[in-house]
């Protein structure tokens, strides 16, 4: 799994008005929290980039006063204008000790349904997951292997891997086939005009046995 390794520096002065100063100094407060006391400290937004504007699951090593704390990104906040980072908090990871994350659905296989026309339509991208440290995965798979136009996969559907528990609903659909209009339309000529010519063949008549006389 890939890891993303974050500068932090201990925060002293707590309060409203310290984070405001701490902004102005591009700095942004966090918190990691998990397996005893919280800490407070800042980081250089820079080092989130990778973390955070990706849509690949990534664990955080927070690398601060000579140790190394193994983290997920549990919350970010941003500016409702600017975007700019205002606080995250981290959460520690503990050895045998659950975790509930969010993590990418990846579709792998081939769909007859998509051969023959349909559009493959992702539903759920991101499937909330509980775990342990030890059994944590970077994503999970559906296989879309036989998958026919108008039909879906669903949450029960999903490869989970030992040790992993899938918090979704097993009903909720995560991706379709659906049939696009030019092909629904297309069925529906056909079945018009298979029953205009079943009803030609009804209104034909039938000659009377050995003719006229």
């Amino acid at each position: 799994m890939e890891t993303v390794s974050i500068q932090a520096e201990l925060r002293e002065n707590l309060g409203k008005q310290a984070s405001k100063s701490f902004r102005r100094s591009k700095k942004v407060p966090v918190v990691i929290y998990g397996g005893g006391d919280s800490i407070h400290a800042v980081c250089d937004p820079a080092g989130f980039k990778s973390l955070v504007y990706t849509p690949e699951f990534r664990l955080a090593e927070v690398k601060l006063n000579g140790d190394t704390h193994k983290c997920i990104l549990k919350d970010i906040q941003f500016h409702p204008v600017t975007e700019e980072i205002l606080h995250a908090d981290f959460q520690k990871l503990i050895e045998d000790t659950d975790v509930k994350v969010s993590i990418p659905l990846k579709v792998v296989g081939s769909s007859p349904g998509v051969k023959g026309g349909g559009k493959l339509i992702k539903l759920v991208r991101k499937v909330k997951i509980r775990t342990t440290p030890e059994n944590l995965v970077d994503s999970l798979v559906v296989d879309i292997t036989g998958l026919k136009l108008g039909h879906s996969k669903r949450i029960s559907d999903i490869d989970v891997p030992e040790g992993v528990k899938i918090m979704n609903a097993p009903g909720i659909p995560v991706v379709s086939v659906e049939v696009p209009r030019a092909l629904k339309s297309a069925k529906t000529a056909e079945s018009k005009a298979g029953g205009v010519a079943a009803e030609g063949e009804e209104g034909k008549e039938t000659p009377a046995e050995g003719g006229a006389e």
